[in-house]
């Protein structure tokens, strides 16, 4: 199974920090476009987040699960199914496995869904996700410029893109 990785704030949605209201949610212009041309590829597509907002107490995890109910009701108002979604709850001083960049989300979702993580892409707006990629074995990676501010020349991503959107004219 091929697999679109996408990390959720900053790449499906505008970013904007501990996001867990439904009324603060916007979709990244080209979203579901893009997701709809990984589908028509055979590729599946799993979203793989971060979630500190938990562990910090700006949120919990029944909050999370109401946006994520939402988020992917409104994926399949558009034609696209998302096979799954990982999130981490802990903060970066919890030291655990599945926070990116670490790779225990997307190894998780490997040993889960029998992924080929060379033929697998990943799609994020931080670096973290990207060398979280790399440990898992996906070297097919795209930064996008449209959550948090990136270092361009020393990132690691394959490929650099202003949006989700462009990465219709890579990912083919």
């Amino acid at each position: 199974m091929r697999i679109v990785f996408l990390d959720r704030d900053g790449v499906i949605n505008q970013e904007k920090n501990y996001l867990y209201k439904i009324e603060d949610f916007i979709f990244i212009d080209g979203v579901f476009d893009a997701c709809r041309q990984f589908q028509e590829l055979g590729f599946k597509i799993i979203i793989v987040t971060n979630q500190s907002g938990i562990a910090r107490g700006y949120y919990n995890a029944d909050d999370f699960d109401k946006l994520n109910i939402w988020v992917l009701a409104q994926f399949k108002q558009q034609g696209v199914d998302i096979l799954d979604v990982f999130y981490c709850p802990h903060t970066p001083e919890d030291d655990c496995e599945c926070r990116k960049p670490k790779p225990g989300m997307l190894l998780s979702a490997q040993k889960k869904h029998n992924i080929a993580m060379q033929n697998s892409w990943m799609i994020g707006d931080k670096e973290n996700d990207i060398s979280a990629a790399n440990k898992a074995g996906i070297k097919n990676t795209i930064l996008v410029r449209s959550g948090h501010k990136i270092n361009e020349k020393k990132s690691k991503a394959q490929f650099i893109l202003n949006s989700i959107s462009q990465s219709k004219t890579i990912i083919l």
